[in-house]
């Protein structure tokens, strides 16, 4: 079937050869060329075809002996497909952001639309947006005439596009602007897909706007590669599919819930249940404090625990497929919430009050369990996906929240 790869400079963990591995059967490894080594990379490459990413898109334009409509229009280069000519070059990244945006139902026809970014994405955004109708279509860079000092000009804009590596793993956290300051907004979208939420993201879901991530614009922009790859048709379904796979195993799944609930424990046996890691969050921040948990309150107060308890889950919760047991009172602080919600399914576990134990707990033992839970409820509420019972066996709460993740 042939040998291809992804071409980029830092690759770190790409979900690429697994996607592609889910659409064809061909060899697909990863290449990190050097800026000054790409000529004689792709001249003595012993590959039949490659994606390119960051920051090549552009550069291998000129190495390219045809050009698709579509990357000669664009100007950048994500396919690569050896011909008996050399090398001929398309952009499918048109077709994974159209892809996006046609499957979030949001309609950008007559719209003013803001593109953040001017690199190769960039270029296939703006693309499929003008394919789709979007009116006026402005780039926003950090020193182009339409920039983010002069951004109150577009303060009507009706569609908001990330297409810069902003809020990508592992800087997650950042976004180019703050949606809420375009009241006009319709819809969000980002291409960054690691984390599924990104922080441009999940203040769109805040406010209830319709969004979509980059993970879509991942497959669908593969899948139409994979084709040229095999060199015959794959069913488009397979992108939904692909879609939920990887969904499914890039989220975390964190679990939430009063103290004593449960969790460390319900969190090995479904971790080990699903092959994941397991980590809980409390044992962590003792590692990184050097004591335990109580005499860190002690010598800090609660202040002092949340604040370490919050840089803990700004580190855990921008990973990865991990199963991750959270402190009883971290729903107490709502900038936890984006930190786990970011990459991960957050599951309430619920267990009846005087199960409860109080032993080494230390609010759990200046508090009633009724207080502490009537302060909490609410928050617990409003920070879990699902919520499931554990005041049986281990066994049937793990099935419980397999059941519901299926």
């Amino acid at each position: 079937m042939g040998s291809f790869g992804l071409l980029g400079r830092k690759l770190g963990h790409s979900w690429s050869p697994q996607i592609h591995g889910m659409l064809a059967d061909y060899e697909y490894r990863l290449y990190e060329v050097e800026p000054e080594g790409l000529a004689a990379f792709l001249a003595a490459a012993p590959l039949d075809g490659m994606n390119v990413t960051i920051p090549y898109k552009k550069d291998v334009v000129p190495f390219c002996a045809t050009l698709s409509d579509a990357a000669a229009h664009i100007g950048s280069v994500n396919t690569l497909v050896r011909t008996p000519a050399g090398w001929h070059g398309d952009n499918t990244d048109y077709t994974g952001f159209r892809y996006i945006v046609e499957a979030s139902g949001v309609d950008v026809r007559g719209k003013k639309t803001l593109v953040f970014g001017t690199g190769g994405a960039s270029l296939a955004v703006k693309a499929a947006l003008a394919d789709l109708g979007a009116a006026p279509i402005v780039s926003v860079s950090r020193s182009g005439p339409d920039n983010y000092v002069n951004l109150y000009r577009h303060k009507d804009a009706r569609i908001l596009v990330n297409a810069t590596p902003l809020g990508m793993y592992p800087d997650t956290g950042a976004a180019p602007v703050s949606v809420g300051a375009f009241p006009a907004c319709e819809g969000v979208f980002d291409v960054v897909y690691n984390p599924q939420r990104t922080a441009f993201l999940l203040e769109a879901e805040a406010l209830g706007i319709p969004h979509a991530g980059g993970l879509g614009m991942l497959v669908a922009q593969a899948w139409r590669s994979a084709e040229q790859f095999a060199g015959h048709a794959i069913p488009r379904e397979k992108i939904k599919e692909i879609m939920s796979t990887l969904s499914r195993q890039m989220s975390n799944i964190v679990l939430i819930g009063m103290p004593g609930c449960g969790k460390t424990a319900v969190g090995r046996r479904l971790a080990a249940a699903l092959g994941r890691p397991f980590i809980d969050a409390d044992t962590e921040i003792e590692r990184e404090a050097g004591c335990p948990i109580p005499d860190i309150f002690a010598a800090e107060g609660e202040a002092g625990f949340r604040a370490r308890e919050t840089a803990a889950l700004a580190r855990l919760g921008k990973g990865s497929g991990a199963v991750i047991a959270t402190g009883g009172g971290c729903v107490t602080r709502e900038e936890n919430y984006p930190l786990l919600h970011q990459n991960g399914i957050i599951v309430w576990l619920q267990r009846d009050l005087f199960k409860l134990p109080t032993a080494g707990r230390p609010l759990s033992q200046k508090n009633s369990a009724q207080a502490l839970y009537a302060q909490r409820r609410e928050k617990y509420a409003a920070f879990a996906d699902l919520t499931v019972d554990n005041n049986g066996s281990l066994g049937a709460a793990v099935s419980r929240i397999k059941e519901a993740l299926a």
